[in-house]
């Protein structure tokens, strides 16, 4: 089987994308654009994401060395339900595939229209999507790969030094800005949030991964977690609300505060007892401020209310995080101890004449410098004239431009014919 979303259903989501979003766009950066079938170059690190697309199966294996097992990157590595791949493009853009079980999705049409849903948000606190693949029985997501892993490693699994108070604020507004982002584009429901779903990128700002917001099958569970930290209202209806979301915002709150996963009715009580101390990460030795830690917790107790109703909203959750951000000026790498990579130009040398005469491809200059040292052509009854041989470079380096152009199109067979011009008039 072929594709499985047409380029009617495409480009119908396209249109749709540019007048919903037109005012919005306005505010926020231009993306790059992929064509329907074949991705573009994606926007270099620290530009805007690329535009939505369809990827085929072929360019996501082979990003992927074949869905190879060494390029796993799923918290429960071969154990997960539903597989993400690190993966890098042919223009070496590092993207990041969640590959579904077998008949996840069994309506293709389905889950192309909530795969578009969901790739059309665009903002700077989200591991956005860019992409998506129905191949048969695979149905395949793309999106933005965060390099420095997950809140849950940086939290849980450290290995030399653990995240600091400040850098914990931050985690928990930025994640509240990606919510509220969404829930005033109309995507309030996010599925299982937990610390494994807070991603870190290049800059080591935290973002929220665009994955859970679809579920992980049409009518599967849209929570892995223990029950424990599982929204009340989820065990009764089984429905997710967004009043659940925002419990189980409380629950990395909690996770933020303690260093560990506490379940919420534990933490609850120990709140209820005014046993805040107890409750924060022993690892921060005291290097936190109280009024900032008695708002966080606060905020935590009220996300975890039993009744959804008297749960904060996303607007409520920004209004009371954004005054709670010390070292504001401090980059995000450096309060999460790790180092940015910074690209180092390629060291100066001063050209020749006869090289700065090619890098100009001036082939009067190239001339005049054969001539003023002395060279002299071949004699010869066939022997060319400057004019003709100036004319017989041009039309090689046309041919080698046309064909550079045919295989970036793929078009293999011009590719073939021009390269060989090239092959025949230097030979």
């Amino acid at each position: 089987m072929g594709s499985c979303c047409s380029s009617e259903l495409a480009e119908t989501q396209l249109e749709k994308q540019k007048h919903q979003h037109a005012n919005h766009q306005q505010h926020q950066p231009q993306r790059a654009s992929f064509s329907l079938h074949h991705a573009a170059p994606l926007a270099a690190v620290g530009d805007a994401p690329a535009a939505f697309a369809e990827f085929s199966l072929a360019e996501l294996k082979a990003a992927t060395g074949g869905f190879s097992s060494d390029n796993i990157v799923s918290e429960s590595g071969e154990k997960a339900p539903n597989l993400v791949y690190k993966g890098r493009l042919q223009n070496r853009t590092w993207i990041a595939v969640k590959k579904f079980t077998r008949m996840a999705w069994p309506d293709p049409k389905q889950f192309a229209e909530e795969a578009w849903g969901v790739g059309k948000l665009r903002h700077r606190r989200l591991a956005n999507l860019i992409g998506y693949c129905c191949d048969g029985d695979e149905r395949l997501l793309v999106a933005e790969y965060m390099p420095n892993d997950t809140l849950a490693k940086h939290l849980f699994h450290w290995e030399n030094q653990t995240i600091e108070w400040a850098m914990r604020l931050r985690v928990a507004f930025y994640i509240a800005e990606a919510l509220e982002y969404c829930s005033n584009e109309g995507r309030p429901l996010y599925h299982d949030l937990n610390a494994y779903r807070v991603l870190f990128d290049e800059d080591g700002d935290p973002c929220l991964s665009c994955f859970g917001l679809m579920k992980n099958s049409r009518d599967g569970k849209s929570y892995s977690t223990n029950l424990a930290y599982t929204p009340p209202e989820y065990l009764t209806n089984g429905r997710v609300t967004p009043e659940s979301v925002i419990f189980s915002f409380g629950t990395v709150l909690l996770d933020l505060l303690s260093g560990k996963r506490i379940p919420p009715s534990h933490a609850l009580d120990m709140i209820r007892g005014k046993n805040i101390l107890l409750l924060m990460d022993s690892h921060l030795e005291g290097n936190f401020s109280t009024e900032e830690a008695t708002a966080l917790v606060d905020l935590a107790s009220r996300c975890l209310q039993y009744e959804p109703r008297e749960r904060p909203s996303t607007k409520d959750l920004v209004a009371t995080l954004a005054p709670l951000q010390p070292k504001s000026e401090v980059p995000s790498h450096v309060m999460l101890g790790i180092s940015k990579e910074e690209e180092t130009p390629a060291p100066q040398h001063p050209l020749s004449p006869m090289g700065e005469a090619c890098s100009r491809m001036d082939l009067t200059a190239i001339h005049q410098i054969l001539v003023m040292t002395h060279y002299r052509d071949d004699e010869g009854t066939n022997e060319l004239s400057f004019q003709e041989w100036t004319q017989q470079m041009k039309d090689m380096l046309d041919a080698r431009k046309r064909g550079d152009y045919a295989f970036r199109d793929k078009d293999f067979k011009t590719a073939i014919d021009c390269y060989t011009q090239v092959y025949i008039a230097s030979a």
